[in-house]
C-alpha cells in the first residue's frame, strides 16, 4: 500500500511539473525533439545515401532534393506502389509526418557533387 502511494505522489508530482513548463519552453522543446529523431532517422539513410543525403555510390542523392517529390517516392515506396527494392522496407517503418520530417530535412541540406577517383590498373610487376 506505500509503494502505492508513492506511486501516486510520483506521479502527481510529475503531472504537475510538467504543466509548470511555460507553453512557449514545452512547444520548443517538441521541436528539438522532432529535429533529433529527424536527424536520427536520416542517420540511417546515410548508408546507402551518404552522409546528409549525399551519396557517392549509385544511389540517388537526397540532399536538396523538392520537398514535395521526396514525399510522393516515399509514399510510393510505402504504398508498394512503386517496384519493390530494399526502399518499400524502409518507407514502410516510417509515419507519413516523419517522411515529410525527412523532406524538409533533406531539402535543407546542400548538395555536393563528389568527384570520384579515376581508376588505375596495377602493372603487371606489381607484387610479382
Amino acid at each position: 500500500m506505500l509503494t502505492m502511494i508513492k506511486a501516486f505522489f510520483l506521479a502527481t508530482s510529475l503531472l504537475l511539473s510538467a504543466s509548470l513548463v511555460p507553453a512557449e519552453e514545452s512547444s520548443t522543446i517538441n521541436i528539438q525533439n522532432q529535429q533529433s529523431h529527424t536527424r536520427i532517422l536520416a542517420a540511417s539513410c546515410a548508408a546507402c545515401h551518404g552522409t546528409q543525403g549525399n551519396s557517392v555510390g549509385i544511389t540517388p542523392t537526397l540532399a536538396g532534393l523538392d520537398k514535395g517529390y521526396f514525399v510522393t517516392q516515399m509514399l510510393a515506396f510505402k504504398r508498394g506502389e512503386r517496384s519493390p527494392t530494399v526502399m518499400h522496407h524502409h518507407a514502410k517503418g516510417l509515419t507519413e509526418d516523419e517522411i515529410q520530417s525527412l523532406a524538409v530535412y533533406f531539402a535543407q541540406q546542400p548538395r555536393v557533387t563528389h568527384i570520384a577517383p579515376k581508376t588505375e590498373q596495377l602493372k603487371e610487376s606489381h607484387g610479382h
